[in-house]
């Protein structure tokens, strides 16, 4: 099967990156799997990157193979100007050592933002000193380059906590200047979840579409009806699905998910690989 191509790649994407500029608007670039970069005012966040082929030749000659859909949008060598980096749990295609270790080297000043409950797996993971990461629990906020990031916990598929009471999976509100986003790690519907995230007023949801189904082997996530039922419920005035479209046997078509919004008149958008939306109030 031919790849997906990227609306762009590699050079393209990073001169796009690098020459948006605005002293009131934010652009957001979808960077693959639950991978979003986000610029402000010259600062940037990366949530979530996947950059690798790490798992397909992991398991390429297992009975679960990760068979990649689409092509890889940038080395992640090249992303050298990184303020903040988030892993929301200990899934490789959200704490991926091969994406993350050149990461980290490249930028100097980053603060690389976990659930304080993954330190010791993370810190052995990604071959840095346990006090490296930005631990962070439910409700618990770190502020850094004019953004502050709240953790909230994630269902995935429970809301798993360690023997101190903190969340193992995680997502984040991102607060900055006028905008507040919502990404959700990787999660599924739970009691509570739309009071946590409602008060919040989400300019920007970013939630997982690929949905739970046990014969796939791996920890499930929303599906695309309740990913646009999810939007509507906290408010979010727009909704970018993600995690689909990296491996064969855990996708999901998104313009189903676009039908649902249609029906609940959730206001959405389809991302292309490197793709990037501005966003502005």
């Amino acid at each position: 099967m031919e790849l997906i191509k990227p609306r762009q790649k590699d050079g393209q994407l990073l001169a796009d990156i690098r020459t948006f500029e605005s002293n009131t608007a934010f652009k957001v670039w979808w960077l693959g799997q639950s991978g979003f970069l986000l610029k402000w005012r010259g600062r940037y966040l990366l949530f979530d990157p996947y950059l690798s082929d790490s798992l397909t030749i992991k398991y390429r000659h297992t009975d679960k193979p990760h068979t990649r859909m689409s092509e890889l949008v940038i080395d992640p060598a090249k992303l050298y100007f990184i303020d903040i980096v988030t892993s929301s749990h200990n899934h490789t295609d959200h704490l991926d050592a091969d994406t993350l270790i050149p990461i980290l080297k490249n930028n100097g000043d980053i603060k690389f933002i976990i659930p304080e409950a993954n330190r010791d797996f993370v810190a052995e993971r990604i071959k840095c000193d346990t006090s490296f990461p930005v631990g962070i629990n439910e409700l618990v906020s770190f502020e850094y380059a004019g953004f502050k990031i709240t953790g909230i916990p994630a269902a995935h598929n429970s809301v798993e906590r360690n023997e101190k009471g903190e969340c193992k999976f995680m997502g984040f509100i991102v607060e900055f200047g006028q905008y507040v986003l919502y990404h959700s790690g990787d999660t599924l519907l739970f009691d509570g979840l739309e009071e946590i995230v409602r008060p919040y007023q989400v300019d920007i949801a970013f939630l997982p579409i690929n949905g739970n189904k046990p014969e796939r082997k791996v920890a499930g996530n929303l599906n695309p009806e309740e990913a646009a039922l999810l939007g509507k419920a906290v408010g979010a005035k727009l909704v970018i699905p993600h995690h689909y479209h990296l491996f064969e046997f855990n996708t999901e078509d998104p313009f189903i998910f676009e039908k649902q919004c249609l029906k609940l008149c959730v206001n959405n958008k389809i991302l292309e690989l490197g793709e990037g939306l501005v966003y502005e109030k």
